[in-house]
């Protein structure tokens, strides 16, 4: 009897940081709510392992609500757009297209952006594979896709992704898209709503 009030315990607890994390979400990211559209300078750093100098480049970030994400670099030879559950992520020219329909790792990252266009009202406390931190005057969401077994885990292109806000401003600060072997980052400045 003892165990099972401790476990209920446990989990009445785990259910309430959540929907304190969803709330602070939600506050956080409330400003998103009466803005159609987002901007924002980038600065894309792209770091390998193997190579003893990262890739910096400059470009934009454009946001459209309901769930239109592009950020935009080298002249837009370099691009990752997100249409609602379609990423297209275009290199030196080349575009890969997937679905987070067909491919579960992009579910998450998109269900986040869509709850942040969405001024916070999309709840995001049930997703199983985000992990949400606050510190100071930012709050870092952290993406770990889940997979349902070896083979799927090495398939998969990103292991993990930060998004940094900045919890007074409503700005998005960094997103790191984290791979086998290195990384790619874009970092915000003169983060604006329209």
């Amino acid at each position: 009897m003892k165990r099972i009030m401790l476990t209920m315990g446990c989990l009445l607890v785990q259910i309430a940081v959540c929907f304190g994390q969803q709330a602070d979400f939600a506050k956080a990211v409330a400003k998103y709510k009466n803005s159609t559209a987002m901007s924002a300078q980038v600065t894309k750093t792209v770091h390998k392992d193997a190579l003893t100098q990262d890739v910096v480049s400059q470009g934009t970030l454009q946001m459209k609500s309901p769930s239109e994400v592009t950020i935009s670099t080298d002249n837009g030879s370099s691009q990752l757009i997100m249409q609602g559950s379609k990423f297209t992520m275009v290199n030196e020219g080349k575009s890969r297209t997937t679905s987070s329909e067909t491919n579960p790792q992009f579910a998450t990252f998109q269900t986040v952006f869509e709850s942040i266009l969405a001024g916070g009202s999309i709840d995001i406390s049930q997703l199983t594979d985000l992990k949400i931190t606050q510190e100071g005057k930012s709050m870092t969401l952290t993406i770990t896709p889940e997979a349902a077994d070896k083979k799927q885990a090495r398939r998969m292109m990103f292991t993990s992704f930060t998004l940094t806000i900045d919890t007074a401003t409503a700005a998005l600060l960094k997103l790191r898209m984290n791979e086998r072997g290195g990384f790619t980052e874009y970092k915000f400045t003169d983060f604006k709503f329209q």
